[in-house]
């Protein structure tokens, strides 16, 4: 549910710096015609714009934001005979995936947890969380390398921007459509835009947001059964399993990330109800079946 608000938030967030910004630049008499008529040529390049452009400043910075809120050590030079190994098994699967060498690196936490980010193929990240390398034996971490690998070769990263930009963008453009529509016909303000276009255009901002959201998150399961498919062919498919069913034993912790990192992650939270489909990730359990299923 934190995460919902959250989204949530963001996207009010967007819509309010898009008015600001509209007006401080007098778009709004573009958009506009002759103050009258809503130019919709003009609102979708803008909502393009500010939909497109947050999610990829997001995407740009991702890699930056996870070393430093993440706090994640880059290993350049190996310290000890892991971290040496971790770095010769990401060598060897990017090479296998075609990729250019991700940074590697490790983070500090009891969450055995991992994730991979950055802006593309050739300039991402993959890092591991201390509680992984702990819980977890070497073939089931090779596993679960080989995931977050599999992320950066099909391009997970800029698709999910690429979608969450699509989604911004009709999300800013619906909701000016639908408080225009509200302010002229229901309210019959006939120039400019009166309350009822900003309170309509929060309200359906806010509802087109959550509903837009199931998208993003649909397509969000559905790459981590793709990524499962590529730990299993890096690594094999029961260390694949393996390493699944010791997340699952740890299934009862909360994931120890920050909200905005959480969906990288191979570990996923749990929920039931309606909120499966606001879940980052799919059931533990399907992913093993999934898995059994296509061995």
């Amino acid at each position: 549910m934190k995460r919902i608000v959250l989204f949530l938030a963001t996207n009010f967030a967007i819509l309010i710096v898009l008015s600001i910004t509209l007006r401080i630049l007098g778009v709004e008499s573009i958009l506009d015609d002759q103050g009258v008529n809503l130019d919709l040529t003009a609102l979708l390049i803008f909502a393009a714009v500010f939909g497109f452009g947050g999610s990829f400043i997001s995407l740009a910075i991702s890699k930056w934001m996870a070393k430093k809120t993440m706090k994640v050590h880059v290993i350049d030079k190996p310290r000890n005979a892991t971290e040496q190994w971790l770095l010769e098994t990401v060598t060897r699967q990017a090479r296998e995936a075609g990729i250019g060498m991700p940074e590697v690196g490790i983070y500090d936490s009891p969450d055995p947890n991992a994730f991979a980010t950055g802006m593309s193929k050739n300039n991402a990240l993959v890092a591991v969380s201390t509680g992984l390398m702990q819980n977890m034996g070497q073939g089931e971490v090779e596993a679960v390398l080989g995931h977050e690998v599999g992320h950066v070769a099909n391009g997970d990263m800029v698709t999910l921007a690429l979608i969450q930009g699509v989604v911004n963008t009709f999300v800013i453009f619906l909701s000016r459509v639908i408080g225009h529509f509200v302010d002229r016909v229901i309210f019959k303000n006939e120039s400019g835009h009166g309350p009822a276009f900003w309170i309509t255009a929060i309200v359906a901002e806010i509802v087109l947001a959550i509903l837009a959201s199931i998208i993003v998150f649909w397509f969000s399961r559905q790459r981590e059964f793709r990524a499962d498919e590529a730990g299993a062919r890096f690594a094999s498919r029961e260390k694949m399993i393996g390493a699944l069913e010791s997340l699952a034993r740890a299934s009862g912790r909360p994931v120890d990330m920050p909200d905005q990192m959480a969906a990288f992650g191979i570990r996923g939270g749990m929920a039931q109800g309606l909120k499966k489909l606001f879940m980052s990730h799919p059931p533990i359990e399907q992913r093993i079946a999934a898995l059994r299923a296509n061995g």
